[in-house]
Formats: C-alpha cells, sequence, structure tokens
C-alpha cells in the first residue's frame, strides 16, 4: 500500500508526524507536490474539512479515496479524526478494514465558463452585503421563480450543514441524492427553500443588483458573475474515508440543529465569527477582523460571547506562541 499525504498550508510537524506514524505501521509513503509523479492507493489530507476541500479544488478529477485529518480537535463531515486519534487507526488503514463514501460534487459554470466543483455549496449574493438581488431560478429549463432577495444558495448535502443551514434551509442526510435550493430573505415572504433531484440541471439566471453580483464557492473563493450561475452534479464523486463507523454523522448533524436554534438568539457579527471559522479553520483575532472586515472591537466582544458559551476555543499558535488562535469546539 502506497499513501500521499498532501498538506498545503498546513504545519510541516504536521505532516512528520504523519508520516512516522505510516512508516511504524509499515506503510509507504510520500509527500504530494506539484511534480511528484508517483501513484498513491489513497491520499491523507491535513487541514481538517477546509484542507479537504482545498485538495478538490486543485485535483478535481481526482479519483482516490481522501482520509482527512484535522490537526485541532476533529469537528468535520468530511474530516473525521484528528492528529492525536490517527496513530490508534493505523492497522485499519494498512489492512483497509475501512469504508469508502462517495461525497457527491455540484459542477459550477459562471457566465458558461467551468470553474472548479464545489463540495459544500455555491452562493450568489450582491458584492455589498444587505443589497437586494434579482434572479431567475430555472431547473431543468423550467422556471421556478423570479425573486429579489439577498441572494441565493445551491447546496449538497454536506453542505445543507453549514451556510444553507445558518440561512434557515433544512438539513439534509449525507446519503440523500438531491441538492437544495435556497433563496436569502426574499421580500416575497411564502418563499420556502427547495429540494431537487442531483440530476438535475439548475440555473440561477437574469442576475443584477445595484452593484455587482459575486459567486462564492464553498466559501472560500469569489467570482463575478455578469448574468448566469448554471449548476449540476459533477463527476466523479470526492471518496471519503470511513475509518469510524458513524459515516453518516448523526450526532453532529443533531448538534448542528441545537446550535442552529441557539444561533437565533446570537448577534449578527457572532454569527459570522462562527460560520468564518466553520468554513476557514483556526484563526487569530487579526485574521477574523481582516476577513469579516468587522471592527476589532467588534471581533473582540464576539469571541468572548462565543467562548463563554463553549462554541469556540482559544489555544496557542503552534507556529508562534505568543499569538492565540481561536477554533470550532469539537462535536460531540
Amino acid at each position: 500500500m502506497l499513501i500521499g499525504i498532501y498538506g498545503s498550508g498546513t504545519t510541516e510537524s504536521a505532516a512528520k508526524i504523519i508520516k512516522k506514524i505510516l512508516d511504524d505501521a509499515e506503510i509507504k509513503s510520500f509527500s504530494i507536490t506539484k511534480s511528484t509523479s508517483k501513484q498513491a492507493d489513497c491520499v491523507i489530507v491535513l487541514g481538517g474539512d477546509k484542507g479537504v476541500r482545498n485538495y478538490f479544488h486543485k485535483t478535481f478529477d481526482s479519483t482516490l479515496p481522501i482520509l482527512g485529518i484535522s490537526e485541532g480537535e476533529a469537528n468535520g463531515f468530511l474530516a473525521q479524526i484528528d492528529l492525536r486519534e490517527f496513530a490508534s487507526y493505523g492497522d485499519i488503514l494498512k489492512r483497509q478494514k475501512y469504508t469508502v463514501e462517495e461525497v457527491p460534487r455540484l459542477g459550477v459554470k459562471i457566465d458558461g465558463k467551468n470553474v472548479y466543483p464545489v463540495l459544500n455549496d455555491v452562493a450568489v449574493f450582491s458584492s455589498k452585503s444587505a443589497m437586494l438581488m434579482e434572479h431567475t431560478l430555472r431547473v431543468n429549463g423550467e422556471e421556478v421563480w423570479h425573486d429579489n432577495s439577498d441572494g441565493i444558495i445551491v447546496s449538497t448535502p454536506i453542505g445543507s450543514s453549514a451556510y444553507s443551514m445558518s440561512a434557515g434551509g433544512p438539513v439534509l442526510f449525507q446519503d440523500s441524492e438531491v441538492f437544495e435550493i435556497l433563496s436569502v430573505n426574499s421580500l416575497d415572504v411564502t418563499r420556502r427553500p427547495i429540494i431537487v433531484s442531483n440530476s438535475s440541471s439548475i440555473e440561477i439566471d437574469d442576475i443584477s443588483a445595484r452593484l455587482h453580483c459575486e459567486v462564492v464557492l464553498d466559501g472560500l473563493d469569489r467570482y463575478k458573475v455578469n448574468n448566469t450561475v448554471e449548476c449540476a452534479q459533477f463527476f466523479p464523486a470526492a471518496k471519503i474515508i470511513r475509518l469510524k463507523k458513524n459515516s453518516t454523522a448523526i450526532s453532529a448533524l443533531a448538534k448542528k440543529v441545537h446550535l442552529a436554534e441557539e444561533l437565533l438568539s446570537m448577534s449578527p457579527s457572532s454569527k459570522l465569527l462562527l460560520k468564518t471559522l466553520e468554513y476557514e479553520g483556526a484563526l487569530t483575532q487579526k485574521d477574523l477582523a481582516n476577513k469579516t472586515l468587522l471592527p476589532s472591537r467588534t471581533v473582540r466582544m464576539a469571541l468572548s460571547n462565543l467562548l463563554k458559551r463553549g462554541y469556540i476555543k482559544k489555544k496557542v499558535s503552534i507556529r508562534d506562541a505568543r499569538q492565540k488562535i481561536y477554533e470550532i469546539s469539537k462535536i460531540e
């Protein structure tokens, strides 16, 4: 068995720990770089859920099974285990006694041009927050609605527990063969999220706002859009290795549903920080201020509130002992 190790943007020490554990288990491994020509049997991706998303954004035609590992406490849907517990799974990995779950992805075209497929969601919003955006939604060529709202989100089952849920959408089980479409804060109070088959073609057309509009892919990258966004199931699906039995993460979903209920009483700044940490992973206070564009004082107050509620935790940065970083608390 030959395993590739991918850790773009993560610490070298984490990759070394993984390699040592694999060596001790007598499993051959190598670090994946742009110049690597070796073909692995599977790939270990560091960096938690964000790391897994980044991997598939850069190697979206990969058919290899992926094992996501978090450097902190594992609390994701794509990365189930953390660095500290990985050693206990060495024998299972060596004997290949794991399951491989196929996670659907959305292929995306912006104004007719392909961009990378997403694992979580595609969101279309005005470039300035809280500004209305007009759009037409078509599914399989049939017009479903013409709407004015803050934006629209198309999500996979994995993504339904992220941005979509915080905007009022339902949570989908991970093995559901559907996609979810949600108009965010529509002027039409009767507007509800819709669920479509994952074989559907989804078109968001006639997009307009006072300022230009943007497409946000998996909460990471933004692209300007002039008129149309098209979404459809992308093949091959992402193959995720599950070493634990709870592959559908029912307990994690239950915790997130409870969290969503409590989010209703939180300030908008606290919600924004929580969502940013969920997408980006561990960040410093300065990083959070830069990414959210919130004033430093607002960030401090929101972090204090989230710490008191136990939704996030603070720890010392591995890279710089003088810095404190914040991350989502583990989902029990």
